[in-house]
């Protein structure tokens, strides 16, 4: 049987008891190891140690959760390595449904799905393209085991030397404070371009909590417009075939859904219909500002390196 060590990453004891959730639920899927890193917090370090009868380390790297990723998997003597993250819940056979993808030698990673767990009621005008927002699996990704450009990093599964030889998560683009940069899909485009493919298993879940503060309008429109940024940032490290999903999903996946919510608000079904129209567009446009902006202020650095060369 495969072996594979679980890595869960955190960084405050204000998620205690959302993160011994996440150790319990990884445990119950019977891995080799259950990894916790914690992110420059030595106080919680020593907490979790009494606490809690996994291995437990300190990130080796920069303060972000690439740092702890890494250190994580370095330490793991496994063939796979899985990523949870300390606001998840793993659903049961999560692990044996997301590693089976590995019978296949040709994949490098494979993916699972992510369903919401709203701690408070989702709100109405929420529509289900942008649940990326809140770091949900979304309409438009396959519906059975198949072949994607990128997963996401909460219950990722990686094979450990194809990861190590690429070098891990970039440690200087990712998540730490209010930086917002897709490492997990940065990660994924290096590794395809090594050799490999990534695969997405729907029927493998986990749960991401979503608590307040992230439920709202203020959180949504953050980030939304730190995606656009951060994928501009990402398509500048020229890790792969740059944005060519993300283009898809905006020309095919946003108008059909745009266009039923008006269409269902047309036909009298409720305004709801149309707040989540407002909304779609309104993620559209933030979206394509905070590229706008990443761009502009990328533009000068690319004028130092034209001259210097």
């Amino acid at each position: 049987m495969t072996s594979v060590a679980v890595v869960i990453p955190c960084h405050s004891a204000d998620r205690w008891d959302l993160l011994l959730g996440a150790i319990a639920s990884a445990q119950a899927q019977q891995p080799a190891e259950v990894i916790v890193v914690v992110d420059h917090n030595p106080a919680l370090l020593d907490r979790l140690q009494v606490a809690v009868g996994v291995t437990v380390l300190a990130n080796r790297y920069t303060r972000g959760v690439s740092g702890t990723r890494n250190t994580g998997a370095e330490h793991a003597g496994t063939e796979l390595v899985a990523f949870l993250d300390d606001d998840i819940v793993a659903a049961p056979g999560w692990l044996d449904r997301v590693v089976a993808a590995f019978d296949d030698p040709g994949v490098v990673g494979a993916g699972s799905a992510i369903r919401p767990n709203w701690l408070r009621a989702r709100p109405r005008w929420f529509p289900d393209e942008f649940l990326w927002a809140v770091g949900g699996s979304y309409p438009g990704l396959p519906t059975s085991t198949a072949p994607v450009r990128n997963v996401w990093s909460a219950g990722m599964v990686v094979r450990r030397d194809a990861f190590l030889t690429v070098g891990g998560f970039r440690t200087e683009f990712g998540k730490v404070g209010d930086r917002m940069k897709p490492e997990d899909t940065e990660l994924c485009l290096r590794m395809a371009a090594a050799g490999g493919r990534w695969m997405f298993v729907p029927e493998a879940v986990i749960e991401h909590a979503v608590p307040a503060g992230r439920d709202d309008l203020r959180h949504f429109v953050r980030r939304c417009w730190q995606e656009g940024r951060g994928k501009i940032a990402m398509s500048g490290l020229k890790s792969g075939e740059g944005l060519t999903s993300e283009r898809d999903y905006a020309r095919r996946v946003l108008p059909r859904a745009f266009a039923r919510e008006v269409a269902a608000a047309a036909r009298g079904r409720g305004g709801d219909h149309l707040r989540r129209a407002g909304a779609i567009l309104f993620g559209v446009t933030l979206a394509g500002l905070g590229a706008a902006t990443e761009l502009a202020a990328a533009r000068p650095f690319r004028r130092l390196r034209a001259a210097a060369q």
